[in-house]
């Protein structure tokens, strides 16, 4: 059964819905805090995964009605495995139904947190024993200081360096899959690579944006020798060195890619990026056996991009799709003269996330 959100004002009709989910435990999704109270059915015990999306234009008295009942229902539990906190910026004091985790701590596997202000309760996460993956979206950065955790996919969004720097050096080699969306200034460049060279030996998918081409960066992607899924964007400020420089670095970029790699994407949604500008350079300089190209369409409408495609699909044979950003775009000429050698997809049904 798909997943769905349960939202309304009816405690009865929730009371039935969670009764009847009680053997489903794949089917109920998320819950969200409305603005009706609703007592939570005893019997709903076996609930995989839970969202809690708190939203700071509803009234504390009724936040403080709920948490003794939603309290109750995660200690209820049996095989809780993932959890979401959406706080919105909730005040603190409602962070209590965080401690209600510790009976969860030998099935809980995933956990995000997104909007969160710092708060001592998040502790109790380090006492998950099985926690494999964990978000830390828009939360307080002494949030980070707190956690300590062996995990193997991590996703950062929204931090400077130094605190990402930090939890990268806790996570240490188990770490395998990294996702970094921030902005990166040119000074902290070199300490985040630093950071993943030292700590992260051992990722197999790799996330980062705004990352200038330096030889630095093209050391490290040389180094991970199990890396099988990299998604890059590249900073504009890149666009200040010489076009012929450029051009030797995405050479060299397309030469140093580790055998292990079947999944590219150098497009992240955001088109014009360097990589995409000499997208010719790189197939042409290309050795590994991709799966999966994600790019933008606009650069599939020159020809000289177009002909090297074909040729790298013809050189290698492992290219199943290329994925497009606003494939609506391609012309229909030459979405039927590449069709012959690859797959055309939407970038969205191919995308890979941590």
């Amino acid at each position: 059964m798909a997943s769905k959100m349960l939202m309304g004002d009816m405690p009865e009709l929730m009371e039935n819905i969670l009764k009847h989910l009680n053997n489903e435990i794949h089917s109920l999704y998320s819950c969200a805090l409305v603005n009706r109270h609703w007592v939570l059915a005893k019997n709903t015990t076996k609930i995989s995964a839970l969202r809690l999306v708190f939203h700071s234009e509803y009234e504390s008295k009724l936040c403080h009605t709920l948490f003794p009942a939603l309290i109750r229902f995660i200690k209820s539990q049996e095989q809780l495995r993932k959890f979401i906190l959406d706080g919105d910026d909730c005040p603190t004091e409602f962070y209590s139904i965080i401690s209600a985790l510790e009976s969860q701590k030998n099935s809980l596997q995933e956990v995000t947190l997104e909007d969160c202000i710092f708060s001592e309760e998040f502790e109790l996460i380090n006492n998950c024993k099985n926690l494999e993956t964990l978000h830390i979206l828009d939360c307080d950065t002494e949030l980070l200081k707190i956690l300590d955790y062996n995990i193997s996919t991590l996703e950062i969004s929204h931090y400077d360096v130094p605190p990402i720097v930090q939890i990268l050096e806790k996570t240490g080699i188990l770490l395998q899959r990294l996702k970094i969306k921030t902005v990166i200034v040119t000074w902290e460049e070199t300490l985040l690579l630093k950071a993943i060279k030292s700590f992260c030996p051992n990722i197999i998918y790799l996330y980062i944006k705004d990352i200038g081409l330096s030889t630095q960066f093209l050391e490290i992607i040389g180094n991970l020798q199990k890396l099988q899924f990299l998604s890059v964007g590249h900073a504009y400020h890149i666009l200040n060195i010489p076009k012929e420089e450029r051009k030797i670095r995405v050479m060299q970029f397309a030469r140093i890619l580790p055998s292990t790699l079947q999944y590219l994407d150098i497009a992240l949604g955001i088109l014009d990026t360097l990589l995409d500008s000499f997208i010719d350079i790189l197939l042409d300089h290309c050795n590994v056996p991709l799966k999966k190209l994600l790019i933008g369409s606009g650069n599939l409408n020159n020809e000289k991009n177009t002909k090297a495609l074909i040729r790298y699909c013809s050189r290698i044979r492992t290219l199943n799709y290329v994925g497009i950003v606003k494939d609506y775009d391609l012309g229909d000429d030459i979405r039927n003269e590449l069709e012959k050698y690859v797959t055309l997809v939407p970038y969205k049904q191919v995308v890979v996330n941590c």
